[in-house]
């Protein structure tokens, strides 16, 4: 097209003739003369392309696609998968054969019918949409799919985003809480699917039944949870559109970081700079300000809900209990006892009696053993021998000094049992005193549980002061004994002499 538009130029504009135009452009006359002639642009490729090795297949191919077109989007063959499939029906052609003819197919049918919507808009502080989404990234080196939790003010457009290893309830709660805290405030609906955290029934129309736990987050924070029609997207369509753009801005390519808390971290400083961008119904103001006049709009927070997922599980001989694969330590007052076991998105708590009895940090492995030594001290002191082969206490980090006496004093007859006294003293007057204790003991070169408790003594004995006594006048002697050492020597004569 180029080249017939220099060739009209040159000869409608310039005036030149046929032999000018054919030197200038290194072109044949004839080539120019066809050009000038020509009333519309000339075509380089066949209109159709013959097919001679597909022809005996073109039936089973059609018929293929009619079953196709019946089935949902996911389970539909493409061309490449069709091209295989004929191949073993025998088919030696080539694949862009099949390539065009599945094109030509499509094209030939009828346009789907598009839905049409009505345009949405929201007043300041009425809405904040929900949803979850799947991303990959990079963490600790380990390539890995996450979740990612999608908050979006419906007025001001400004999105949160956080990132979690599940979709489960506490993992709910816990995005709540962050993004409440990222905006500032509360808004007076959410929007949602119907996930089972959030819903338990489905109703005629809008009506569900939400989950007890989740309404307890509604009713803390004191919004109003709206939850969508099914498979009716275009209701939360801001979110649905942020999931798109997300991994787009965010996950293209695979981000890379040490762990959760760096992630999360650089997802809301990112959250933050995207603000910067042109609000899309107020072109003439950054979704940063229109939030800005959104904040004052939002309910004030006045405390974090204490989003956990609880149940009721009985703890084993070997003072542990089970949650997702995972088994975590309890003291061991409690083995054989029901107690109740809270799960929030990054903690373990073990609650007996109304009180907190233990504390972990989660795992997200599978059957792996999250052992707290200290819960185990009750049992060394009548087993002391499970201090030299049991689990909790093969990789325990001690201080340098109390470590170097644990093996120091293993290497003795009984030692265990006396490393168990130092660290009932240790549980009792805290690391800091047992570990001065510990280094003293092996200063002296002398490492038994009696030095050592016996250095830890004289640290914590209250200091004596250096006032005078002062003695009652009552209690004076009349005569003072006087001192003479002659005394003994005449004593010893006389034994000499006996």
């Amino acid at each position: 097209m180029e080249t017939i538009g220099k060739i009209r130029r040159r000869k409608l504009v310039k005036n030149e003739n046929i032999s000018e135009i054919a030197r200038g452009l290194n072109l044949s006359r004839n080539t120019v003369k066809k050009y000038l002639k020509a009333e519309s642009a000339p075509t380089y490729q066949r209109q159709t392309q013959p097919s001679p090795m597909l022809g005996n297949y073109q039936a089973q191919l059609l018929l293929w696609l009619e079953q196709d077109a019946v089935r949902q989007k996911g389970q539909r063959r493409n061309a490449q998968r069709l091209f295989e499939d004929l191949q073993r029906e025998g088919y030696a052609g080539a694949y862009d054969s099949v390539q065009r003819f599945v094109k030509r197919w499509k094209e030939a049918q009828p346009a789907p019918a598009i839905n049409a919507f009505v345009p949405l808009v929201f007043a300041v502080g009425d809405a904040c949409q929900f949803d979850w989404s799947h991303e990959t990234v990079v963490l600790g080196g380990i390539t890995q799919a996450i979740k990612l939790a999608h908050f979006r003010l419906s007025h001001s457009r400004q999105m949160f985003v956080a990132a979690y290893p599940r979709e489960s309830q506490e993992m709910v709660f816990d995005a709540h809480a962050r993004a409440f805290a990222f905006f500032g405030g509360v808004p007076q609906r959410m929007i949602y699917d119907n996930p089972k955290t959030i819903v338990d029934s489905l109703y005629v129309g809008k009506e569900r039944k939400f989950n007890r736990r989740f309404l307890a987050l509604a009713s803390h924070y004191l919004f109003e949870p709206v939850a969508c029609t099914p498979a009716s997207g275009w209701e939360k369509g801001q979110v649905e559109n942020q999931v798109g753009n997300v991994r787009e801005w965010l996950f293209t390519p695979t981000p890379k970081f040490a762990g959760l808390v760096e992630l999360n971290a650089w997802l809301e400083a990112r959250c933050r700079d995207l603000a910067a961008r042109a609000h899309p119904g107020m072109k003439h103001l950054t979704i940063a300000e229109v939030f800005a006049d959104e904040q004052a709009h939002l309910r004030q927070i006045s405390a974090r809900f204490d989003g956990y997922f609880e149940q009721t599980t009985r703890v084993s001989s070997t003072c542990l209990a089970s949650y997702d694969r995972n088994r975590y330590s309890v003291p061991a007052a409690y083995a054989g006892q029901r107690v109740s076991l809270r799960a929030y998105a990054d903690q373990i708590t073990v609650v007996a009696e109304g009180a907190e009895v233990a504390r972990h940090t989660r795992s997200f492995a599978r059957d792996t053993l999250i052992l707290d030594p200290w819960h185990y001290l009750p049992v060394l002191e009548k087993k002391p021998g499970a201090l030299r082969n049991g689990a909790p206490f093969v990789d325990w980090s001690l201080p340098v000094a109390i470590a170097t006496v644990r093996t120091r004093l293993l290497k003795q007859p009984k030692g265990d049992r006396a490393f168990v006294e130092v660290l009932l003293a240790m549980r009792e007057h805290g690391a800091d005193p047992v570990e001065t204790a510990c280094a003293l003991a092996l200063e002296s070169g002398i490492c038994s549980a009696s030095v050592i408790l016996n250095h830890l003594h004289r640290l914590i004995a209250p200091v004596r002061t250096d006032a005078a006594i002062h003695v009652p006048t009552a209690l004076h002697l009349n005569q003072e004994p006087i001192a003479d050492c002659s005394r003994y020597d005449r004593l010893r004569e006389a034994i000499h002499v006996a």
